[in-house]
């Protein structure tokens, strides 16, 4: 990781750090030190990303939020908007691990793709700064996403996932219907961030909360099901 920092450093013209002739990487606590200030860096500029929008969040209130130096954040990521794109990679890095967990190997493919959905279901519920960051870069036309080449290829493992799924139940007579990958992955996205999002004008328009725990396993259900019963033609 640290390699990554320093690498990202250099790209953007900022020296590393030298000790008594040395790179910071020649000391292994040095470079803990560093990616742990790094990933410290990333958990409050999440927060204030999410709470703030990319034009209202302030680098000085990271800092401060840190008790650290507007000059130490841009050591590590260079400005606010690498330091944005930074939070968003992270984000995304962490539902598509959560993906990689499921062995869907082990189970049919009808279970397969109904846990699938309840994973997305249970990340987007306990990750609102994910749905809030997706929809702030949405407002943007995606402009920071599109300086990613690490985001740009993260999508990929979640589509196969599902392609694979899907392949596998056509094979075995299970699923009847001609779904693609990618949008099945917008079937159930579209439910889980449309929960989350839209909470309080939903809310306020039909007097319902979707976030209300008594309701919980009823839409964790509903969503399993409606992805099983339609990719199987029922």
């Amino acid at each position: 990781m640290f390699e990554l920092v320093r690498s990202f450093q250099m790209s953007q013209g900022v020296k590393p750090r030298t000790y008594n002739g040395r790179t910071a990487a020649a000391a292994p606590e040095r470079q803990r030190d560093a990616e742990r200030t790094r990933n410290e860096i990333l958990e409050v500029a999440t927060s204030e990303f999410a709470a703030r929008g990319y034009a209202g969040a302030r680098v000085d209130e990271i800092a401060a939020r840190m008790r650290t130096t507007k000059r130490m954040i841009y050591y590590y990521f260079g400005g606010k908007e690498q330091l944005f794109v930074a939070v968003l990679e992270r984000a995304y890095v962490t539902i598509r691990q959560a993906e990689q967990t499921v062995e869907v190997d082990q189970l049919d493919p009808l279970s397969a793709l109904r846990r699938i959905a309840e994973l997305t279901f249970d990340h987007h519920e306990s990750h609102p700064d994910f749905i809030r960051l997706v929809s702030i870069e949405n407002i943007h036309h995606a402009r920071h996403m599109a300086k990613s080449p690490a985001i740009a290829n993260l999508g990929t493992p979640a589509i196969d996932v599902l392609a694979r799924i899907l392949e596998r139940g056509r094979a075995e007579g299970v699923i009847g219907r001609e779904i693609d990958a990618v949008d099945l992955h917008m079937v159930i996205s579209a439910f889980c961030v449309f929960r989350v999002a839209n909470r309080h004008t939903f809310g306020t328009l039909f007097e319902r909360d979707l976030l209300d725990p008594a309701l919980r396993d009823r839409y964790r259900v509903m969503l399993g099901d409606m992805v099983v019963d339609y990719v199987s033609g029922r």
